[in-house]
């Protein structure tokens, strides 16, 4: 029973099919792309060295047909301005959100859209708001194709521990944590104070056996 996501995708050109961290690809389509390294289903269990994912990289930039763009903090805040929007829109509930020079994560309660539906919707919209506002030419993409990754949760206690993950994510590129307006403090949906015992979420959990207040 899934009650929220945990969603991530990257910038264009910045998590390739054969990235030496693996990737959820099974196939390279492109030649001079194929050229740059094996394919590797799934993330592997153990990581290459930094060194190795950089290299991978600066090769790619080579031969990949746009130019290997990140995000500067101008870009990075007009991409939170445009999630802000489609979360409003939307009435998405947003617990956690980082935005870093090459991808996103983000964490949103179960809504009436899938999770599919829901990095479109966050994708498109950034990508037209940062051509609007110059951080981007019309004609580079600006996020790899595809739907990322999803990460399904199923208990308030996955949520908890997804947030602070999230939080921390700038941390390690010597970025600050992020405050945006639209991420709610979390509050233990569907488990929070006051919820009825009698509800099916609560029904659910009682009978899955997971922790239940």
């Amino acid at each position: 029973m899934v009650i929220a996501y945990h969603l991530i995708w990257t910038a264009y050109g910045w998590w390739l099919p054969n990235d030496p961290r693996g990737s959820g690809s099974e196939a390279v389509y492109i030649d001079v792309i194929a050229e740059l390294g094996e394919l590797h289903y799934g993330r592997k269990k153990v990581q290459p060295a930094g060194r190795i994912v950089r290299e991978f990289y600066e090769n790619a930039a080579g031969v990949l047909q746009h130019p290997l763009l990140k995000f500067d903090e101008a870009a990075r805040q007009e991409i939170g301005n445009a999630f802000a929007e489609v979360i409003a829109a939307e009435r998405y509930t947003c617990y956690a959100c980082a935005i870093i020079p090459d991808h996103v994560h983000i964490l949103i309660r179960k809504h009436k859209h899938q999770s599919e539906e829901m990095i479109e919707r966050l994708k498109d919209a950034s990508r037209s708001r940062l051509c609007l506002t110059g951080h981007r030419p019309e004609g580079h993409p600006t996020w790899t194709g595809g739907i990322g990754w999803k990460v399904f949760l199923d208990h308030p206690d996955e949520i908890r521990r997804t947030i602070p993950y999230i939080e921390k994510n700038p941390l390690p590129l010597k970025l600050s944590v992020q405050s945006w307006p639209f991420v709610k403090l979390y509050d233990g949906w569907p488990l929070h104070p006051g919820h009825s015992p009698n509800s099916p979420y609560a029904q659910a959990f009682r009978q899955s056996r997971k922790n239940y207040p």
